[in-house]
């Protein structure tokens, strides 16, 4: 059985069950498609927010930011976990408790303003919208590989698998859905992490194999892999960050943007109690952990694997000859995601940093004319069955985990969006007398437009998966993030300093990250190129959330502490979210 068959196996075998589960969770009320009916168990709960966490940036992208930059990158590990912890103890439990939809309707409730409502929905579908492009763009590297189409091809096909189970089924369709593919996409992960741990240390374990010996050299997996970049003009595997500010600030708004999703935030409304949003963040956590311990141990083999396959004899030998080359490569480069150009017509495959100016004699001793090899990072977890020869079902498992992973966290984003749309928009502004029927029709359209939209984006995405997702995350830290822990630890904030906050916090980081990102012309910084030196303060747009989230919460308490407290009754409602007697509407329900 040829390969492209196996994969379709795989990958049609699952998406034929995702169809199959929406089908028999379809939502026949707004409560079903919104929170699922509010029944869902926290265990499953768990393992729903666990694929709905584990995107295309967590299954495929994060890797390969941590084989290309190593220790440097471990930010996201630190940050994405971290924002758990913050949601689990100081946002999911008051959330649930004040028994909203939306988050939008949260922070108009809370803070006794329509307008408030529309900017919360402002910020959800910006930072939503952003992050959806991250997970179409994953699904398209995935398929244009393993279903052997091109990637706008396979952006469409991921289209119309999510319209078909995520319009039907809505949140309840989606929550099992996304039990479903959690059960994949950490299969897949887990598998092929294990087969290439043996192979490479002989330990099956893959975060204890990364500190096993490599089987060929006798030298620790770091050590080896650091020798071998090192030789090469690369930066030490290992080596300490010097930015230390930029670093604390990225991981910081990794973390609070993490708190600050909507789409994570909504699964706490899904349970029927309190107690259970608790329990369901911590179940979340086991989920994620999963990968995440084995996320590290894949980036560094897969890594070596990817160095050993271009200098099988180590790097004072010749790299080998393109002619040579292994299948996986030659398949690959039909994507147009790894690419060759003969620069010194050796018909060899130099692959080095030819940036390193402290490498270029090295390189011109050995006749070398530059890079000749490139590759897509996001490919790395995808190729690394292929890379090690592991046997054609592996590589099947593997490609139906990945897109398990692009289309949990595209569902649930989509939800989001849709929700804000036909509940706190429409519902909320627009046509408050909408019948459930009307609301349930207009959630469905709304899911519809923003899947054509977010397919057209994710064909033409402003960086590769994990970058987009980053900068969804600070728009979320620097937007959301503090109207809601205001919103649940602060009387004092009223409706004029949330508004000011919010607006200040996204415009502060939209601005910068525009700036920089070449997407915004403003005098004087048409020629900024998107690099440390000029940064403020060596502040990368990726990192910039935390900063704008600082402004957020500063706009909001003096603009508060300027104007009128809010009225009793709203101080009362945020007296009665945080202390369990006295609770008024905010109910345990």
């Amino acid at each position: 059985m040829s390969q492209f068959a196996i994969n379709l196996i795989f990958v049609g075998g699952s998406f034929l069950l995702y169809i199959l589960i929406a089908v028999w969770a379809k939502a026949g009320s707004t409560s079903d498609f919104y929170v699922a009916g509010g029944g869902v168990h926290p265990i499953t709960n768990g393992a729903a927010i666990g694929a709905d966490w584990m995107s295309a940036a967590s299954f495929i992208s994060m890797a390969g930011l941590i084989a290309a930059g190593g220790y440097a990158n471990s930010t996201f590990l630190m940050g994405w976990t971290g924002g758990y912890v913050l949601l689990a103890m100081l946002l999911a439990p008051y959330l649930r408790k004040f028994g909203k939809f939306t988050v939008p309707e949260f922070i108009g409730d809370r803070f006794y303003s329509r307008n408030a409502r529309l900017v919360a929905v402002l910020c959800l579908i910006v930072a939503s919208v952003t992050y959806v492009i991250g997970q179409m763009a994953g699904a398209g590297v995935a398929f244009s590989r393993f279903l052997e189409v091109d990637a706008t091809t396979g952006l469409i096909i991921a289209a119309v698998v999510v319209f078909i189970y995520a319009v039907l089924g809505g949140m309840k369709g989606i929550t099992y859905t996304q039990v479903a593919q959690y059960c994949v996409l950490i299969i897949a992960y887990t598998i092929p992490a294990i087969f290439i741990a043996i192979e490479l240390t002989g330990n099956p374990i893959p975060p204890l194999a990364m500190f096993s010996e490599h089987t060929q050299s006798g030298l620790p997996v770091l050590d080896k892999l650091n020798q071998v970049i090192t030789d090469l003009g690369f930066g030490s595997y290992t080596a300490d960050v010097s930015n230390k500010l930029n670093m604390v600030l990225f991981t910081l708004s990794l973390m609070i943007g993490t708190a600050g999703l909507p789409h994570v935030i909504i699964r706490f409304f899904t349970v029927p109690k309190v107690a259970d949003a608790r329990w369901s963040a911590g179940w979340a956590l086991v989920f994620i952990a999963l990968l995440y311990l084995t996320a590290p141990a894949v980036a560094s083999m897969a890594r070596l694997n990817l160095m050993t396959t271009i200098y099988p004899e180590g790097t004072a030998a010749e790299p080998i000859e393109y002619d040579q080359r292994p299948q996986w490569i030659q398949e690959w480069e039909v994507t147009g995601l790894i690419t060759y150009e003969d620069k010194n017509g050796d018909g060899r495959i130099q692959y080095y940093n030819d940036a390193n100016a402290d490498f270029a004699d090295e390189a011109e001793s050995r006749g070398w004319a530059g890079n000749e090899f490139s590759y897509n990072r996001d490919i790395l977890v995808l190729a690394n069955p292929e890379i090690a020869n592991l046997p054609g079902w592996v590589i099947g498992l593997i490609a139906a985990g990945g897109l398990a992973a692009a289309l949990s966290t595209a569902a649930g984003l989509l939800l989001a969006i849709s929700s804000a749309i036909s509940h706190d928009l429409i519902k909320g502004a627009i046509n408050p007398g909408i019948s459930e029927k009307g609301e349930l029709l207009a959630a469905r359209i709304s899911m519809a437009v923003a899947i054509a939209v977010a397919t057209y984006l994710g064909a033409n995405p402003p960086g590769f998966a994990a970058q987009v997702v980053a900068l969804a995350f600070g728009i979320a830290a620097a937007s959301l993030f503090p109207a809601l822990m205001m919103g649940i630890f602060s009387k004092r904030v009223n409706n004029v300093g949330a508004i000011s906050g919010m607006l200040a916090g996204l415009s502060f980081t939209l601005v910068y990250i525009f700036v920089y990102k070449g997407w915004l012309f403003i005098p004087g910084t048409a020629n900024l190129p998107d690099n440390a030196a000029n940064w403020v303060l060596g502040i990368s747009p990726l990192s910039i959330g935390a900063v704008g989230a600082l402004v957020n919460f500063i706009v909001a308490f003096v603009v508060s502490n300027a104007t009128e407290e809010p009225p009793v009754e709203i101080q009362e409602l945020v007296e009665s979210v945080r202390y369990p007697r006295g609770a008024g509407k905010a109910v345990d329900h």
